[in-house]
């Protein structure tokens, strides 16, 4: 098989002709201090995984009077070139700080601005001040914030280019400057997850408000996705796991709004995986009854998840596909390969049965041998069906 029929046919829960074997995004901290720099693809290459490549082109909806923003002032920690309008203009303001890159993100609107401060360095970006600091906040969003169409010639450009050699993925679009894909996740990159769960107590009907916003917006983006191209698209996020939320708040406050964007996506033509790094298994029917055509991370409990391959297989791997469950801090790093390739094995006697099951690190790595990932790709070719 291709890398493209093999990573497919196990979405599509069949059986390929052996493990499929890859990573979620390839880290350009990893790619400049281990491998000098090289491309996503030449990553892929030199280590023998199975291909993704990751495209999110937005254009605007020009019957909105959207533009595009000027280029190389992307405001979002994928790097995004987003999308303003008269009514929602985003400026950037360098802070001065010792130790990290700072800067101040206003968005101004007719009726007041809004503001958010990120900070960086070699590894990631994080929130500092979030963009919602009063409840009236979420209006100017309801009323200003832009929907981003898909720039579905652009992804299909990208599938013609890779043809069977990679997976297409994206994801499903986040707020301007900082967020994730799924509503609670974005809801809580904007207003700051500790506060957001206090609020399902306090306030759950303004909670349920900021939700269903969101929902809209990205709903309008969703179906744009008709014709695109995507193998994959990503939703969810690690603020919806059960190390993080009870399950009960995943019931009412996450399922309701992302399974929405699920069912639209299906009607766009698109599958969906979704990405819960953190606990899961209070919560592995919830999920699943969303209907994603996919579920990740299953990160194992030696990296701060409480993942069981065996036991996931066994409750909803006849309903999903499952992605991940490879333990990147412990077989990346300081240990022999042998004992990466036992790793490997065992992650297929518990889950890879009848196929539906994609190996890969449960989310980013930063360090790494270069010998241990290529131990993993290459005793994942020995995980003959």
């Amino acid at each position: 098989m291709t890398p493209k029929q093999r990573l497919l046919s196990a979405i599509n829960r069949q059986i390929p002709d052996r493990l499929p074997v890859t990573t979620h995004h390839v880290m350009p901290y990893f790619l400049d201090k281990y491998m000098k720099g090289i491309n996503n693809d030449g990553f892929f290459a030199e280590m023998g995984l199975d291909p993704v490549v990751w495209t999110n082109p937005y254009k605007p909806d020009k019957k909105k009077g959207q533009f595009g923003i000027e280029p190389g002032k992307e405001t979002d920690i994928f790097g995004l070139r987003k999308i303003s309008s008269e009514n929602w203009r985003i400026t950037e303001q360098e802070l001065s700080d010792p130790k990290y890159k700072t800067t101040r993100f206003t968005i101004h609107t007719p009726k007041g601005a809004l503001s958010t401060v990120l900070q960086a360095n070699d590894y990631t970006i994080w929130v500092l001040e979030h963009l919602i600091k009063e409840k009236k906040d979420i209006e100017l969003i309801a009323e200003y914030a832009n929907t981003p169409l898909c720039d579905v010639e652009s992804v299909n450009e990208t599938a013609e280019k890779y043809g069977d050699n990679a997976l297409i993925r994206g994801h499903i679009c986040i707020l301007d400057i900082f967020g994730q894909p799924g509503c609670w996740q974005d809801a809580a990159c904007l207003f700051g997850i500790e506060k957001l769960i206090y609020e399902t107590y306090d306030d759950p009907e303004w909670v349920h408000e900021f939700l269903g916003i969101l929902r809209d917006k990205k709903l309008n983006y969703v179906k744009s996705l008709k014709g695109a191209r995507y193998d994959i698209l990503e939703l969810g996020g690690g603020d919806a796991s059960s190390t993080v939320i009870s399950p009960a708040i995943f019931n009412e406050f996450v399922a309701p709004y992302d399974s929405v964007l699920i069912t639209a996506a299906h009607e766009a033509g698109q599958k969906i995986v979704y990405h819960t790094c953190g606990g899961m298994m209070a919560i592995l029917e919830d999920i699943a009854a969303m209907n994603p055509d996919a579920m990740e991370t299953f990160t194992p409990s030696g990296m701060g998840g409480d993942a069981s391959l065996k036991e996931a297989k066994r409750r909803i791997g006849d309903k999903v596909c499952m992605i991940g469950g490879f333990d990147q801090l412990h077989f990346f790093q300081n240990c022999d390969p042998e004992e990466t390739r036992a790793e490997v094995r065992r992650c297929f006697e518990e889950a890879g049965g009848n196929g539906g099951y994609i190996l890969s690190p449960s989310d980013h790595f930063f360090d790494a041998d270069l010998k241990l990932i290529k131990a993993m790709a290459d005793e994942a070719k020995n995980c003959v069906y």
